[in-house]
């Protein structure tokens, strides 16, 4: 599977999931263009540190993509550096477990506009140019807590994300596809959910049909394959990556 010379837009693409997605499409041959909102030094290590095992161009780019003046600025950079962008993952999302009532206006804006209506500003900045080419990749990280309901906004995004998804599929197509992946728990982002339970990994592993929980190479493996071309015809799409969780059972 090649990407050879293809630019990609990964969001909040210097640390954790995000940095494994950068890393597997640096991997394929394609150019990435790492965002970060605040953290300039960890993207610009890590675009060097792929640079340097990979070859390429990879850099870093700054912008916070729920804010459209900054994805209209962040467009314009890479579009200066790189080129015209043939794939963008909207991996940017901060989860929240705040219950509603709780929630200061400040969380659910920081939430609701990092998850779903950066999506939609990156996707309205970088599609015109893959229309234009004649060829582009949206993919769009969402979670399993899209299938389930709980007591805070997260869930509500990310099922809210599919939608979209789907949504755009219609509206960009046939030139761009519009996928999604909802990830279950991921291994190493287990810290954030022990520390409210400590007994989360193992639940979670027993009610999964696979007995274990995704990690984040498995995530970014998979987003590389949505851009590949045995999924050209595939758009659309959420898919579920949690070994089965969200079956319903007894």
């Amino acid at each position: 599977m090649s990407l050879d010379g293809r630019n990609v837009v990964v969001t909040a693409g210097g640390s954790n999931l995000g940095a494994a997605i950068s890393e597997a499409f640096a991997r394929v041959g394609a150019n990435v263009a790492i965002n970060h909102r605040s953290s300039s030094e960890q993207a610009a290590h890590l675009a060097e540190r792929l640079r340097d095992i990979y070859g390429g161009i990879h850099i870093a780019t700054q912008a916070d993509v729920g804010l459209g003046e900054d994805v209209r600025r962040m467009v314009d950079d890479v579009g200066s550096r790189l080129g015209p962008v043939g794939i963008l993952v909207n991996n940017a999302g901060p989860f929240s477990k705040t219950p509603y009532v709780d929630m200061a206006e400040k969380e659910w804006d920081e939430v609701v506009g990092s998850n779903l209506k950066a999506a939609y500003l990156c996707a309205a900045g970088f599609a015109p140019a893959m229309r234009k080419e004649g060829w582009g990749r949206i993919v769009n990280v969402s979670a399993v807590s899209a299938y389930v309901r709980n007591r805070s906004v997260y869930g509500l995004v990310k099922a809210s994300l599919h939608t979209l998804t789907e949504s755009l599929a219609i509206e960009l197509g046939p030139e761009v596809t519009v996928n999604a992946l909802a990830p279950g728990q991921i291994v190493e982002s287990l810290g954030d959910m022990t520390s409210i339970d400590p007994a989360w990994a193992e639940s979670v592993s027993n009610e999964t049909p696979m007995g274990r929980l995704v990690t984040r190479a498995e995530v970014a493996e998979l987003a590389v394959l949505l851009c590949s071309e045995p999924f050209d015809l595939v758009t659309g799409a959420v898919l579920p990556v949690e070994g089965g969780l969200r079956i319903p059972s007894f």
